[in-house]
């Protein structure tokens, strides 16, 4: 398959005075530009010790500079870890526990969340044609042969609260680029809207990697606003991938100025992703564009996208698409006991599947079996047409705002206050999102207010893994063993929701 990094030198040699990016800060790169910036950045990285097989943290939010970190460390054969920049200390510092980075790089620029960390490290100033970002070397070198070909690590969270590295290989980066382009059918003069951040995998493969292997321009924006992301497809931008909280959002802000349609001179594809459609606010969205709202379904562990609808406008169809091609999608039913209905696990196997969990056999071999295929812990059915519907997850992964969120990882940051004996979070469905609701058991008598343990999380978890809600009470719904029963929580506290 190549490399990545072989994408960028094609558009270089074909056509280096193409726009390729664009940011929120003014900065207006041709590919040539970015070749230019990844090599002084690449040059930097190694007269500070980075050598092939070490990893670089990448602390950013999604700016030119950080695009050209990314293909420094691949010219230099390193891999890059990206880490939105708004985690928390404390979420940083078990990622660096377990990933050992020779480097830091912080988009201090752009983003104040950047500069914080820089400060923490006592980073130093770098600055060149990329602009001026912050670079520590919090620990020497140490080469990794278990990750050669790997591009990308990207931390999720294991059911234990630990982080888990997922490792994206070149191949798999590449094959979901090519695959996200063919899908919009990009072509010369597009523009895509890069507000999905580079640091989670759809803003990272189906935005930048697809648009290198395209040729096309992105416009990255560090922080989401739907005033911003409406005069963009206002003036010139092609493609928009979002998630539907986005989409609510810039309908919206749109309704506000007295708009009841976009109407825009530009857009030609839109799609949303990392939740569920509902039907009615589908078509709320469709008569909003004016163009089909296409949908998928990925994760982090298939490069994003394993499959992802081509509908015309009004198609009734709310399933997340056919197969990616070149890929494998079957239904194992004996996840929920053989109901014979053709329900059962989501198996994905094929080119974008990941290598495995960084640093963790354990974890790698529950998710992958001698054959290749990924279970997923999402359950689905695949119907006549050969569309694959999602009809629930085996696992407990919610998705607020497109980013994922892992209930073991906020119950850790709750259950650290001294006078929380135990908790236990959910996603509660809300229109085009997924809410992240806590219910957490206190004594009798205590008089722990949500108010304080709210600011107790904040200082724990970044923005999207905060509960929307804190729900106390002195029982949680418990089997005989203990083990609390998730699904009679919303029961158990129904009064707390009318």
């Amino acid at each position: 398959m190549g490399r990545v990094e072989g994408f960028l030198a094609d558009q270089v040699a074909a056509h280096p005075n193409a726009a390729a990016l664009g940011d929120s800060t003014g900065v207006e790169w041709s590919f040539a530009d970015l070749d230019a910036a990844s090599d002084a950045l690449a040059e930097i990285l190694s007269a500070s010790g980075v050598q092939a097989n070490d990893r670089v943290l990448l602390l950013s939010e999604n700016c030119a500079a950080a695009v050209g970190v990314l293909f420094a460390c691949w010219k230099l054969d390193a891999v890059v870890i990206p880490v939105n920049a708004r985690q928390t200390d404390a979420e940083l510092d078990r990622i660096l526990a377990h990933a050992k980075p020779a480097a830091v790089l912080m988009t201090s620029e752009v983003s104040e969340s950047a500069a914080k960390h820089a400060k923490r490290f006592g980073a130093t100033k770098v600055a060149g044609v990329f602009g001026k970002l912050h670079l520590a070397n919090p620990m020497p070198s140490f080469p990794d042969p278990d990750l050669h070909d790997v591009a990308v690590l990207l931390y999720t969270t294991g059911t234990t609260g630990d982080p888990k590295g997922v490792m994206l290989t070149h191949g798999n980066l590449r094959f979901g680029g090519m695959a996200s382009s063919n899908l919009r059918k990009m072509k010369t003069g597009d523009v895509i809207y890069g507000v999905l951040p580079l640091t989670h995998v759809f803003g990272l493969v189906s935005v930048v990697t697809a648009a290198s292997f395209a040729g096309v321009k992105v416009q990255q924006e560090a922080r989401f606003s739907a005033q911003a992301l409406y005069a963009a497809v206002m003036d010139g931008v092609t493609i928009l991938p979002a998630v539907p909280q986005m989409h609510a959002l810039v309908m919206q802000y749109a309704k506000e100025q007295g708009l009841a349609a976009l109407n825009s001179p530009s857009l030609r594809y839109v799609s949303s992703g990392g939740a569920p459609l509902d039907p009615a606010w589908k078509r709320k969205a469709e008569q909003f564009y004016g163009l089909p709202l296409q949908n998928g379904f990925g994760m982090t562990e298939t490069s994003s996208g394993a499959s992802a609808t081509n509908n015309v406008l009004g198609s009734s169809d709310i399933s997340v698409g056919p197969k990616t091609p070149g890929s494998e999608i079957r239904i194992d039913d004996q996840a929920i006991g053989g109901n014979g209905a053709g329900e059962g696990e989501v198996l994905v196997r094929g080119p974008h599947v990941m290598k495995g969990y960084y640093r963790n056999p354990i974890e790698t071999a529950k998710a992958l079996d001698a054959d290749g295929w990924l279970r997923t812990g999402d359950l689905g059915k695949i119907d006549a047409q050969g569309h694959l519907h999602i009809l629930g997850r085996s696992k407990e992964l919610i998705i607020h705002g497109g980013f994922n969120v892992y209930p073991p990882e906020v119950e850790a940051a709750l259950n650290d206050h001294p006078r929380v004996i135990q908790s236990a979070v959910i996603g509660r469905m809300v229109e085009g999102d997924e809410q992240v609701l806590a219910f957490v058991q206190i004594a009798q008598g205590d008089d722990l207010a949500e108010k304080t343990l709210s600011e107790f999380v904040r200082q724990r978890l970044v923005g999207y893994k905060r509960p929307s809600r804190i729900i106390l009470g002195t029982s949680l719904p418990a089997a005989p063993t203990g083990k609390i029963l998730k699904h009679k929580l919303m029961d158990a506290f129904a009064h707390h929701f009318t």
